[in-house]
């Protein structure tokens, strides 16, 4: 009898070596490029670069500092995948071949967007997190019409790209309200930054809602990791809000009630499915 994860193993090819190969070292970049990027190096730390308006304090949509340890988790499951698909058992499966070379473009991405950060402007740090939020919504799309074998792929596959995915689309919204901040249009006092937070945050919440339906499948809910980065992220917007500056009462309210909805709509509409079978 044929198993799925026999059914899913091919003959191994060159060009299944040559995935493996780029997938570690697109991982290796995107570590380096974080090290340039924190300062490790001898360099700026993202926070103090493009005159701060990547800060804490830059805007109302800017996360407490606290929030950005998402990305030691983001890193430490892409350094797992990496590890992991260069086993001699994942080469040739088919989920690896649909999936790797997308995952081993968004790890070149991240790095990319740390550079841009570091060495260019805050317009260039826009288009690199908005072409980043693409490629990981690209692979995570592969990901759900490719289901998960194991609890491993689930892990290093699925929820290293939810992850992912869930904390860059937060991400974009606080690096392009950044760049519209200092170099666009600035909102003039505080009621007016408060309501342009709100609004944006309603924003997120439509993108935390559609990503939980777009990866429903037949068999199960929407992904859980996705909402789970978006609402630790939005958590944070509400506590920096509350206890720094630019202080936003209705702010804070609103990141709190939209991070309850992203985390609660993959388990609504897993219901709403289930009845509807």
């Amino acid at each position: 009898m044929h198993t799925v994860e026999g059914m899913n193993r091919h003959a191994a090819t060159g060009s299944d070596l040559a995935r493996q190969i780029a997938v570690i070292s697109a991982v290796v970049f995107m570590i380096i490029a974080a090290m340039v990027g924190t300062g490790l190096f001898g360099g700026t730390n993202v926070r103090d670069l493009q005159g701060g308006a990547l800060d804490a304090d830059a805007t109302v949509l800017a996360p407490a500092v606290p929030a950005f340890s998402i990305w030691s988790v983001v890193y430490l499951l892409m350094i797992a995948y990496a590890v992991w698909q260069a086993l001699p058992g994942q080469r040739a499966r088919a989920r690896q071949r649909r999936v790797g070379w997308c995952i081993g473009v968004t790890a070149v991405l991240n790095g990319g967007w740390l550079l841009a950060a570091q060495f260019l402007n805050l317009i260039a740090t826009v288009v690199a997190i908005v072409v980043l939020l693409i490629a990981l919504a690209w692979t995570l799309y592969y990901l759900v019409l490719s289901p998960p074998e194991s609890i491993v792929d689930r892990l290093l596959m699925d929820a290293t790209v939810g992850i992912h995915l869930g904390w860059v689309s937060l991400a974009t919204v606080a690096n392009i309200t950044a760049w519209l901040t200092a170099e666009v249009v600035s909102p003039q006092g505080e009621r007016t930054q408060a309501v342009w937070g709100v609004v944006v945050l309603v924003v997120v919440a439509a993108v935390g809602v559609a990503l939980a339906w777009f990866t429903r499948t037949s068999e199960s809910r929407g992904r859980i990791a996705p909402p789970l980065a978006m609402a630790w992220g939005l958590v944070w917007i509400g506590v920096a809000r509350l206890t720094g500056e630019p202080h936003s009462d209705a702010v804070a309210v609103a990141a709190f009630v939209v991070a309850a909805i992203v985390l609660a709509a993959p388990f609504v509409l897993g219901r709403r499915r289930e009845r509807s079978a």
